[in-house]
């Protein structure tokens, strides 16, 4: 068994971390840094409230129904768009390239958790008349509803 201490150490920080990103639809509580190989999400969407239409270039997610009810618009293998109700206890993904889109049946939240938070959301649709999201926008403080 090798010896934890010979590992090359990252710097690290034990504490805390969480960040509050306004939407029209809701919020999200992103839970860790954005700096990580990884981003890890609480997606809270008000009943009756759409996330856009969108597609990723580079981003791929995941989600799993925390609670309420919320449904998901997606590509099939055929690139027809489906509904599909999330499920308790049942894991989603969407990969790069995928059109997607959550929905709220109820005030609902879903964990979701993908690749870093690279590329370009490419808003097919939106309620709230938002543009595409690239990676100099997310860099902007105070996104709010913008993001």
């Amino acid at each position: 068994m090798q010896d934890y201490k010979q590992f090359k150490k990252t710097p690290f920080s034990n504490d805390s971390y969480i960040k509050r990103v306004e939407k029209p639809w809701g919020f999200e509580l992103h839970w860790t840094p954005d700096n990580l190989p990884y981003m890890g999400k609480v997606l809270h969407v008000n009943k009756g409230a759409r996330l856009s239409l969108q597609v990723h270039d580079k981003k791929q997610e995941s989600w799993f129904l925390k609670s309420g009810r919320m449904k998901l618009l997606w590509d099939d293998d055929n690139g027809n768009l489906v509904e599909t109700e999330l499920e308790e206890g049942k894991g989603y993904t969407s990969q790069v390239g995928q059109r997607h889109r959550l929905v709220g049946i109820t005030d609902a939240e879903v964990l979701e958790v993908s690749t870093p938070e690279e590329g370009v959301t490419y808003r097919l649709e939106d309620d709230y008349k938002r543009p595409d999201e690239t990676e100099d926008m997310r860099k902007l403080p105070n996104r709010g509803w913008n993001g």
